[in-house]
């Protein structure tokens, strides 16, 4: 029986036809991805150069595309991870900061009674100013919009220009809406329901709650309510970020005391910018230095963020270091693993120092250089000591560890067997300056803490903090040492 043979021309065929199937299914999208992850360019002109590929050809790429036509930088950020997950070894890139270019403002500015005097003629203007700030050092050329709020959220009517040139904007918003009361419900129900991708959206106001007829309720009532209201609506945004930044103001006029006659007030007041966004968003504006000044405003003495979830900062074990003491090897396979640990041969102390970037825990310097806010655990009871790393701490022999990194994280002990695990971590905690900045009764202005503290405040964003469950950690570093 004669075998029957595929003629050549036939068979080549057949395996061009296959390479073109198989080469079809990788777009030219994910090509230039796999391209640029194996180079290791992943620099601002390579992410623009796949915006390019996307918007060149939309009716193909339409998944990486928004409702407006602009890069969804999420879902390309998506599927360069699952590209680069699929690479020997696996490699990142987060382009997540080029996002930032597309993000829009808005402002939600208070326009209650007790909020007038913060911009009184003769005063500083400290709360104008925060305001402005946040407009000329919002970096991107997104949309910025302004809204006055009390009784409801209503559109300012004059342009960007016209608000920050504004030297009296509550004399030129007097009538808009009902000043008598703020609507927090309604307020912070309309703001997270407005915000869209890529939104960040500001409330500046006193964080008084006052709403509508309170006449026979009994504060200890209104702060139950206020606390069970907050809880209430931001349980609903799992996925949302708060700031809330303290700052102080030159007051001068009169206050609306709960359930009082108004009275005059001239001194220094709290007021409060708080900042919503996505969490990814705020990450993002953490990490990146253009957003410095807009997310470390000027003149805040305390600040919280809401819903921040713990993660991973860079850090190196610095192997010579002025207080270091007794000896230790790096290993090199696993830079969190010191082997040959052994003590000074005259105290028996070993001391070891960590270099570590902590700028992107969004916490401001006076927080993160005190050794009180780190928990250490050890068996052998290491201490810490934490030191900002200053420019002049980086010299030729130590710039490979120091560079880049923000505080030495310093710990001292005796090794007390053959193993031990070292472990500090900054704890989530409410912080304390809520509390200190509440009041519970805000009847008498010669009162000596009635210039640094806000009414409910504490009620008010505890109820905040159980929406979202704070607590955990902001990050934690691991050491293992071995004799």
């Amino acid at each position: 029986m004669m075998k029957k043979t595929i003629p050549l021309m036939i068979l080549l065929t057949g395996v061009l036809l296959a390479a073109f199937v198989s080469c079809s299914r990788t777009t030219p999208l994910e090509k230039s991805i796999k391209q640029a992850l194996v180079q290791q360019d992943t620099t601002q002109a390579r992410f623009d150069s796949l915006c390019s590929i996307i918007t060149a050809s939309p009716d193909r790429y339409k998944a990486y595309l928004t409702e407006g036509g602009e890069v969804n930088v999420e879902a390309l950020g998506n599927l360069i991870e699952q590209i680069g997950s699929g690479l020997r070894p696996p490699m990142h890139w987060d382009v997540a900061r080029y996002g930032l270019r597309q993000l829009s403002l808005t402002i939600y500015f208070e326009r209650s009674g007790s909020m007038v005097p913060y911009d009184a003629p003769g005063g500083r203007g400290q709360l104008k100013k925060a305001v402005n700030d946040l407009i000329n050092f919002f970096p991107t050329g997104g949309q910025t919009t302004i809204n006055i709020v009390n009784d409801d959220i209503y559109p300012y009517k004059g342009s960007i220009d016209a608000f920050l040139q504004d030297r009296d904007i509550y004399a030129s918003t007097q009538g808009v809406g009902d000043a008598a009361f703020t609507d927090f419900q309604k307020i912070f129900t309309r703001v997270l329901q407005a915000q869209q991708p890529g939104n960040v959206s500001v409330l500046v106001s006193d964080l008084i709650y006052s709403p509508a007829d309170t006449r026979d309720v009994s504060l200890e009532k209104i702060f139950n309510e206020e606390n069970s209201l907050a809880t209430s609506i931001f349980k609903q945004y799992k996925g949302k970020s708060i700031i809330v930044h303290q700052l102080m103001g030159d007051y001068s006029g009169k206050y609306y005391p709960y359930n009082g006659q108004p009275v005059n007030y001239r001194g220094q007041r709290p007021f409060y910018l708080v900042v919503v966004a996505d969490s990814k968003v705020m990450n993002a504006m953490a990490a990146d230095a253009a957003f410095a000044q807009f997310m470390h405003p000027a003149g805040a003495v305390n600040s919280y963020r809401f819903n921040q979830a713990e993660q991973g900062v860079d850090y190196c074990v610095v192997p010579d270091w002025k207080e270091n003491a007794g000896r230790f090897r790096i290993d090199h396979r696993d830079p969190s693993h010191l082997t040959k640990c052994d003590g000074d041969k005259t105290t028996g102390v070993l001391c070891l120092s960590v270099a570590a970037n902590l700028g992107g825990l969004q916490k401001d310097a006076r927080f993160l250089a005190d050794a009180k806010n780190y928990q250490v655990k050890s068996m052998s009871g290491f201490a810490l000591k934490v030191t900002p790393i200053t420019p002049d701490m980086i010299t030729g022999n130590n710039k490979a560890y120091l560079e880049g990194k923000t505080h030495l994280l310093t710990f001292t002990g005796e090794m007390q067997g053959p193993r031990d695990e070292l472990t500090v971590s900054i704890a989530n905690e409410f912080p304390a300056w809520i509390a200190r900045s509440s009041a519970t009764t805000d009847v008498n202005p010669s009162a000596p803490d009635f210039a640094t503290t806000t009414l409910g405040l504490k009620e008010l964003l505890s109820g905040i903090a159980s929406a979202f469950g704070t607590g955990g950690n902001y990050t934690t570093i691991t050491l293992k040492l071995e004799k």
